[in-house]
């Protein structure tokens, strides 16, 4: 698939459907190393922060990325065609803990231009970020009460802002 690098702001999305509907993976770690893990993720934010394009998207402790995000400075966020939603499925349900899930998956990890997190050959579109601040989810501050009905386990998310470095992607998601 051919992907251009894209300035941030001349990125075109939805940032609702891309979340709520498209689904993205969440990929931190070392691809040189062979040290990363993927999920799949749905909830999270694109802006500008502190002067700076930024993704913020978030991770439970208990997930098994959760660890290469503490570890590791960067992390990607991918964008596939539809006929990939299964691969994604897969991914958002079962473990990198349990065996490799991303070879089942049947999707192929590949070199980032500016961080050692990878992105995926079948992506159409590739986000890489650098972390710049994270958070904890508070309940104590849940205005909507309804909110904490999302953490029947108690396990809140940890928030991850990024620092958009790169954007590759096809022509749709570029601004014409």
């Amino acid at each position: 698939m051919t992907r251009d690098l894209i300035p941030p702001a001349e990125l075109v999305v939805n940032p609702s459907r891309l979340w709520l509907s498209k689904w993205l993976l969440l990929t931190a770690g070392d691809f040189e190393k062979g040290e990363f893990n993927t999920m799949t993720v749905g909830w999270g934010t694109l802006g500008a922060m502190w002067n700076r394009p930024v993704v913020e998207t978030v991770v439970r402790p208990v997930r098994h990325t959760y660890g290469f995000m503490e570890e590791h400075g960067t992390f990607t966020l991918t964008a596939f065609p539809e006929e990939h939603r299964k691969a994604l499925q897969l991914l958002g349900t079962k473990s990198g803990r349990d065996g490799d899930k991303i070879t089942e998956a049947g999707l192929t990890p590949i070199a980032s231009d500016e961080i050692p997190a990878p992105g995926f050959a079948e992506a159409e579109l590739i986000i890489e970020c650098r972390t710049i601040y994270w958070h904890d989810f508070d309940p104590a501050r849940f205005v909507d009460p309804s909110i904490d009905e999302s953490y029947p386990d108690k396990d809140y998310h940890r928030s991850y802002l990024g620092e958009i470095l790169a954007v590759r992607g096809t022509d749709a998601w570029r601004r014409p």
